[in-house]
């Protein structure tokens, strides 16, 4: 089996073996040393880690003050993560339509939902690749909206030179499988100082100092551990990406013509770090999406459908009052991607016999 992900974390040894050596483990000088490196990489000021990428979703709209009735924009196309931050402080969701070119939210599709109620932008920076920043930012600005971007799967990836995550609040998942790891964790960057003050105090319970409660907080805090499985990672960000590039670059090439296969775009201006590779298998392909999943399955090369539905597309989001007016039908183009989206594999540790195996696959069985 060609793996969709490999997960490797060996060069965390030392590191590891050092935080348990000192007895120390909870939060302490291995995640500062953590969120200094990231900081560097996201091009930030501040880079507050938390235990994972759900929470630095939730605690960036804790410390915006939102009221009953404010509403975040955000994509029908993403990972559940996203709503259900939203729902958890509080908010109203709005979604706007996304982008096929770049799976990312639609900047005229946002500027149709945004009302006087709305105070948060939220895109969603999906498969490694940012949405187009060039163009929401400036409408969050001319509205007055804060920008949370959802940088979970976006760690390395820039818009004209600008890092994922440096656009307002950036939020990154260090999952398992994300380009960075740290098993689970999360990253929250800003170069705001007061609000990074504000985020630092309400991940540890609401302390500025122990007990000097100054706000009801959590408990959001990474460990040390976790820390130093991620720290050897950042050192070789460029050199994780660079394969990764070059494996899509390598796909795109040996896919590009087959019939009913839109390969994915990188867009002018962009850096992407390929979380995914992410192909569109269109309604006049030989097989279906779900087709093809089993048979790459069935001959060995793994895959995965990253989402088989709109975000809100189920049961326990029905009727649900902080998501009003959502309908599945109002979304075209992420219905459709939804049915048509498959990611194959495209991780630094395949072979180029690994590649040519998952490109003649999917040619083979597509009827190329």
């Amino acid at each position: 089996m060609i793996p969709i992900t490999v997960v490797d974390v060996r060069d965390a040894e030392d590191l590891v073996v050092e935080v348990l050596r000192s007895g120390a483990i909870a939060q302490g000088p291995m995640v500062k040393r953590f969120e200094d490196a990231f900081a560097a990489v996201s091009g930030t000021k501040h880079a507050i880690a938390v235990n994972n990428g759900t929470t630095a979703l939730v605690a960036s709209l804790q410390v915006l003050d939102l009221k009953p009735g404010d509403e975040v924009i955000t994509s029908p196309f993403t990972f559940v993560a996203t709503l259900n931050a939203i729902l958890e402080a509080g908010a109203t969701v709005r979604f706007a339509d996304i982008r096929r070119d770049d799976f990312a939210i639609d900047t005229d599709a946002v500027a149709k939902v945004v009302t006087d109620r709305t105070k948060v932008l939220m895109p969603v920076h999906l498969y490694g690749q940012t949405a187009d920043m060039g163009k929401l930012a400036p409408l969050a600005a001319e509205h007055g909206l804060q920008v949370i971007e959802d940088s979970a799967q976006a760690v390395g990836a820039s818009f004209e030179g600008k890092q994922a995550g440096s656009f307002g609040i950036g939020c990154f998942s260090l999952y398992a499988t994300k380009n960075i790891t740290t098993a689970e964790g999360g990253v929250i960057t800003t170069d705001d100082d007061a609000l990074a003050d504000k985020l630092r105090v309400l991940r540890n319970q609401g302390m500025r100092a122990r007990y000097q409660y100054e706000v009801a907080g959590h408990n959001y805090r990474m460990t040390d551990l976790h820390a130093a499985v991620g720290i050897p990672q950042l050192a070789k960000l460029d050199q994780l990406t660079a394969a990764r590039q070059a494996n899509a670059k390598r796909l795109s090439e040996g896919l590009a013509g087959t019939p009913g296969l839109d390969v994915p775009q990188v867009l002018p201006g962009r850096e992407h770090v390929w979380h995914q590779y992410t192909v569109l298998v269109g309604p006049h392909a030989f097989l279906s999406r779900d087709e093809l999943a089993a048979a790459l399955t069935e001959r060995g090369i793994g895959n995965g459908i990253y989402y088989p539905k709109i975000v809100f597309d189920y049961d326990c989001y029905a009727g649900h009052d902080l998501i009003p007016g959502a309908r599945v039908e109002d979304f075209p183009v992420a219905q459709a991607v939804a049915a048509q989206a498959l990611s194959l594999p495209v991780h630094p540790h395949l072979t180029e016999s690994d590649l040519d195996t998952i490109i003649e696959t999917v040619r083979e069985v597509l009827g190329a």
